[in-house]
């Protein structure tokens, strides 16, 4: 029984199986193993174990480090054991709670948590089962979870669960299974807060019912069965092709090889069962789902990919932002005289994208740099400055040495990365992680959106103590609130983005044209297109029109203009006159119902309207699904563009 989560960009991984009474664990990094233990083993053999559970971690909570990595223990005897996809919010407070009743712990990550927590579950409840433990502990988690649980208390058990993280289970049998669908069983059992201590007992009736039906087994003499535990159906596709999807909060119990699955309660109209599912497409294919490339699956994972940035982090009903990276340091960013944005490529177009909002709601002047111009100028750096370092891998070589310079001159150092535990995340004195998620495409999408949310937050963090700012902070929160839906309602435009893409693909360069809050989204649209379709493409700021880009104007060259309700609309509109009086044939992001900016439009594509500080998130993703088309169109490999590297680390 494995768990995994398979990314081409998986930090650690640590496995654990069972073999002749006694457990072992191997580390393995990237292609190497490294034995944690002298113990001689044969990879070559075939062993007739129990269960093994392992996780490929992609780090959240601690950098990537064999103490951090998974199974994590309860305790030295490895008495509860257990592997975890995804983020606990409220883990603080479960330590917190753990502590206080004597536990000590080993690792810096959200996981450990669970394991002594159903160790203090099972020690003041020696008489639960272990699924029943199970369903006690993701009744006190927060956040999302894919759990699996293992334990020397319960020997030939396994136990798993779910909620905001996915989980299937894959059935091997050599023979027929017994039935296509598993019966889902209902248990009663208070929901019971932390704070009481220890946990009440639980009475043990809990199932509905129990009769033999609810067990799955394969039948025939040949009743050998696997069960395979995963996030994601790459990883056990090659050992068998039959999986249940489980739902959140479902808990499957694996138990002398028979598997149950198990529920706290029943909603309404919910499915009582778990059908067997048999999977007809290639590992390749899995691994992007129904997608073609990790790109274009990473474009439509954002609705999920700014839920997750958020998470944990915005209150919505109480209008409050929590950044916890940067908490301890927060009244000495709030002392300084200046911030400093840097980073390189689609992280500077970022900054790019919230200086305007940054400035507005700090009331602090914010200097936005490319790290290799920045460092070519020995720009001066003060000891009351904070610079902030922005990169999706944490590795970018010139940001890395631009944040060296600016830490030898005494400035604060706050990193912006999505990968915890890079060079950027150890060098810095504090940090954000933007929670994007694994992005694998070279061409960044998700996580461009994410730090941009990320520096939105930041600066409502800085206003939250002023008075004056509380109705602008209120209108962006209430704009957080509706953006992942509004981020599915754009991305449903793919079927026009890709009708418009077949008039441009065989165009030799793209003009994309905005200004104010769009400026970025035209600098990172026009990045896209370059780096994707191999076209000229240039961001123009709508105000230097007349100061030369103005020349290029006529029927035969495509522009792409944003254009929306913004305090910048009516000097938009300005530039665009000036454009149609040329000849040309503007293809036009605008907001929806803006008849009057549709009326001079040769194309347009319609984005729901938003707080201006927020309309950048929606109006790039049009320009994201256009590259995207174009690039397919041209023949060109999307995921893997020429020339290009996902981390540039060297300068």
């Amino acid at each position: 029984m494995i768990l995994l989560e398979l990314h081409l960009m998986q930090t650690l991984m640590e496995i654990l199986f069972k073999l002749s009474g006694e457990v072992f664990f191997f580390e393995v990094h990237f292609l190497c193993l490294l034995y944690l233990d002298s113990t001689d083993i044969d990879f070559d053999q075939e062993f007739g174990m129990h269960v093994g559970i392992s996780h490929t971690r992609w780090a959240t909570h601690g950098a990537p480090s064999a103490c951090n990595s998974h199974p994590q223990r309860s305790d030295p005897n490895n008495d509860f054991l257990v592997v975890h996809n995804g983020i606990i919010t409220n883990y603080q407070d479960v330590k917190k709670f753990l502590m206080n009743h004597g536990f000590e712990f080993e690792s810096q990550t959200d996981t450990e948590v669970i394991s002594k927590l159903i160790k203090h579950l099972h020690n003041n409840n020696p008489h639960l089962s272990f699924r029943e433990l199970v369903e006690q502990v993701i009744q006190q988690l927060e956040g999302a979870f894919a759990l699996v649980f293992k334990s020397r208390k319960y020997p030939n058990e396994c136990v798993a669960s779910r909620r905001g993280s996915p989980l299937l289970v894959g059935i091997k049998s050599k023979t027929t299974l017994a039935t296509d669908y598993i019966p889902v069983l209902y248990s009663s059992k208070d929901l019971r807060s932390l704070q009481t201590s220890p946990l009440p007992t639980l009475n043990a009736t809990g199932l509905h019912r129990s009769d033999s039906t609810t067990e799955f087994h394969p039948i025939g003499e040949d009743r050998e069965v696997e069960y395979f535990f995963a996030s994601d159906a790459s990883a056990i596709i090659e050992h068998t092709n039959r999986v249940i999807f489980l739902e959140d909060d479902d808990v499957a119990a694996v138990k002398d090889g028979n598997l149950t699955i198990h529920r706290l309660k029943r909603a309404l109209d919910e499915s009582t069962a778990r059908e067997i599912i048999t999977l007809k497409m290639a590992i390749q294919e899995i691994m992007k789902g129904s997608y073609s490339s990790f790109m274009q699956k990473e474009i439509f994972e954002q609705p999920e990919s700014v839920f997750n940035t958020m998470r944990g982090r915005v209150n919505l009903d109480k209008e409050t932002v929590v950044l916890g990276g940067i908490k301890d340091y927060l009244p000495e960013i709030k002392r300084c005289r200046r911030l400093l944005l840097i980073g390189c490529g689609t992280s500077y177009h970022s900054a790019v994208a919230t200086r305007q909002i940054l400035e507005e709601l700090t009331e602090l002047p914010v200097m936005v740099e490319l790290a290799s111009d920045f460092l070519d100028r020995n720009t001066p750096i003060f000891r009351d400055d904070v610079c902030f370092f922005i990169s999706q891998s944490g590795e970018t070589a010139d940001t890395l040495i631009a944040l060296r310079y600016c830490k030898q001159r005494g400035a604060l150092i706050v990193g912006v990365t999505n990968t915890v535990g890079s060079s950027i995340c150890r060098e810095s004195h504090c940090g954000i992680h933007i929670n994007a998620g694994p992005e694998i495409g070279v061409a960044s999408t998700k996580a461009y959106t994410s730090q941009f949310l990320s520096l939105v937050m930041f600066a409502l963090v800085m206003s939250d103590d002023r008075i004056s700012m509380q109705p602008r902070r209120s209108e962006i929160i209430r704009g957080l609130k509706v953006l992942p839906e509004q981020i599915k309602e754009v991305l449903s435009l793919d079927n026009e983005v890709l009708e418009l893409s077949k008039e441009l693909y065989q165009q030799k360069s793209v003009l994309v044209m905005g200004r104010g809050y769009n400026y970025a989204t035209c600098m990172e649209g026009a990045l896209k297109i370059k780096e994707l379709t191999y076209l000229h493409s240039e961001g123009i700021l709508a105000g230097e029109l007349k100061h030369g880009p103005l020349a290029l104007i006529d029927d035969a060259m495509p522009v792409v203009m944003i254009v929306t309700k913004d305090p910048v609309y009516t000097k938009c509109m300005n530039a665009l006159q000036q454009v149609t009086a040329r000849g040309g044939r503007p293809i036009i992001v605008c907001e929806k119902g803006d008849v009057e900016t549709q009326k001079h439009a040769f194309k347009f594509l319609e984005v729901p309207h938003t707080v201006d500080c927020l309309q950048g998130i929606l109006t790039v993703i049009p320009l994201q699904l256009l590259s995207y088309h174009i690039a397919v169109l041209r023949g060109c490999n999307v995921d893997c563009p020429r020339n290009l590297a996902k981390s540039v680390t060297v300068e």
